[in-house]
């Protein structure tokens, strides 16, 4: 009976112990990100961020959908030389808390605005991307007087979706597909990211895999499939001619993702950018060869340069 005893809390613990390392939080199953990672409590919610370099202007940046803050790595690398970059892991996202809730582009740029006021940031240049380009939008037609000027990089809200597509979007799009997605495909959809996938995706890729295993992994999934319903439930077209700020909107020319090859098949990158063009009052329209939809990763220096010329001119 003693050894019986012995063999039960033996295996007690090893399960302990066993759980305790299968369900850490994701901030604690990603990879350490290439800068220094601050912390800051915006009501019930704790947000993660990045904040380098010392420059009078703030490059304030929003990653995309299935992202996080070190996405903009190569481009905060380059520009904190000159600017202050600051990334957010935008809630639900990254080492960011990951609550219940509607995961708009709204509740986004709701939850950026709160940040700059609590940070007290002035001269702030919003540069987002994708989902983030999104809810840039929302931003800075919301409070206008915050942000200084606007770059969109490959933004999501300039394709127009009908309800039937939005509606086929959201029913395809579950929490249980994107928790069940194999290792090969989710290789296979960072691939569509890029023209020429960069070796350095493999780090991305990896941590991808990892979360998997993370105690808040449900959560996670959850604000994805949310951030999809709000990008199309909560669209930003027809704020596109509030738009005040000078803009800037970039297109790897190669994008895979933007516009939806599916629902739109005979609407090329060119025929966005020119949606860009006609709706935005003071915008200009750049496309990088060669790149795809994460560009900003693909071809940085191509990006990075962009952004300095655009951030200078008067």
């Amino acid at each position: 009976m003693k050894q019986l005893k012995l063999v039960l809390l033996f295996i007690l613990i090893s399960t302990s112990i066993f759980s305790q390392q299968e369900t850490k939080p994701m901030k604690e199953v990603l990879s350490e990100y290439k800068f220094k990672i601050k912390n800051i409590a915006l009501d019930s919610l704790n947000i993660s961020y990045i904040q380098e370099g010392k420059g009078d202007t703030t490059l304030l940046f929003l990653h995309g959908l299935s992202s996080n803050s070190d996405a903009w790595s190569k481009n905060i690398e380059a520009l904190s030389k000159n600017y202050t970059c600051i990334a957010l892991d935008l809630p639900g996202y990254g080492k960011s808390s990951k609550p219940k809730a509607d995961y708009t582009p709204t509740f986004f740029a709701d939850v950026t605005y709160q940040f700059l006021q609590k940070l007290k940031l002035k001269n702030v240049v919003l540069v987002g991307h994708s989902m983030g380009g999104q809810a840039s939008i929302k931003l800075a037609t919301t409070h206008p007087k915050v942000i200084d000027k606007l770059i969109l990089v490959a933004p999501a809200g300039l394709e127009k979706f009908t309800k039937t597509e939005g509606d086929m979007i959201k029913n395809i799009y579950t929490a249980d597909m994107v928790k069940h997605t194999t290792d090969e495909q989710i290789r296979k959809n960072y691939a569509l990211n890029f023209y020429k996938q960069p070796e350095d995706v493999s780090k991305m890729i990896e941590d991808r895999i990892k979360i998997k295993s993370s105690s808040d992994f449900d959560a996670h999934c959850e604000a994805i499939v949310k951030s999809v319903s709000g990008m199309i439930d909560d669209p930003v077209f027809e704020d596109l001619k509030d738009i005040s700020q000078k803009t800037l909107v970039l297109f790897g020319k190669n994008d895979m993702l933007i516009p939806n090859r599916y629902f739109h098949p005979t609407l090329s990158v060119e025929k966005v950018g020119e949606i860009a063009e006609e709706q935005i009052k003071l915008v200009t329209v750049k496309y990088i060869d060669e790149s795809g939809h994460f560009v900003q990763f693909e071809k940085p220096e191509d990006v990075n340069l962009l952004i300095r010329e655009f951030v200078e001119e008067d």
